[in-house]
């Protein structure tokens, strides 16, 4: 690991334990606007799963909600886009350990994050983690007006930290917009296993395969 010089991470299900935070924000919706109902666990599994996972497309989550949930009074849609923006940012939690590691590689690299999602939602969750300042870059693919696996939103990270793509190493969930997107730059990888399956079509093959973010420290 002479070589390297970076590590740079995923931030949803890799730093933020993703699952949890939605579930968090599920059952803030379901208390505002279900307690009419006398139970409402079929409901709650019926918006994770129509969530996938945080790839479903926001505006058409919450149209699919308002066809599908039994809501007493129907609420506008921009009122849930409202509502999701901020419980979602106030329900985040850090994967276990994770701001411990990353202050601990962050004593022998550089730092970064790239993710894809809104300015306001990936900063907000950013912030109410308080893990702003353990990072040297932060990218988030709305302001930076490409997502992975776009390798722009890699070359990015290479250019701020002017680095080699064999000087880094990028960590995330997903197989396709993390581990193959990182590696189609040239960037050593490490999957963190999480929600996401591989897929055999991916010919990308990481450094190493993780459950734990503690995983990292004997091997960086």
């Amino acid at each position: 690991m002479d070589q390297i010089k970076a590590i740079i991470f995923d931030l949803d299900n890799t730093i933020l334990n993703r699952t949890r935070t939605f579930e968090g924000f599920t059952q803030s919706l379901l208390k505002t606007y279900f307690s009419h109902l006398e139970t409402t666990d079929n409901i709650s599994q019926r918006i994770i799963e129509l969530d996938q996972d945080g790839y479903k497309d926001k505006p058409l989550l919450f149209n699919e909600l308002l066809q599908e949930l039994p809501w007493s009074v129907y609420p506008p849609h921009a009122e849930l886009m409202e509502f999701y923006g901020k419980e979602y940012v106030r329900s985040a939690v850090l994967m276990e350990e994770a701001r411990e590691v990353v202050q601990q590689l962050r004593s022998k690299y550089q730092t970064g994050l790239i993710t894809n999602g809104k300015t306001d939602i990936q900063y907000g969750k950013i912030d109410q983690l308080g893990i702003r300042d353990d990072f040297d870059l932060i990218i988030v693919s709305e302001e930076a007006g490409v997502k992975k696996p776009d390798p722009r939103i890699f070359r990015l990270a290479l250019d701020h930290f002017g680095l080699s793509p064999e000087q880094c190493i990028y960590i995330g969930d997903h197989p396709t917009n993390d581990v193959e997107g990182a590696a189609n730059v040239g960037m050593n990888t490490i999957w963190m296993k999480v929600n996401q399956p591989w897929q055999d079509s991916i010919t990308a093959r990481p450094l190493h395969s993780i459950t734990h973010l503690r995983e990292l420290l004997p091997l960086l």
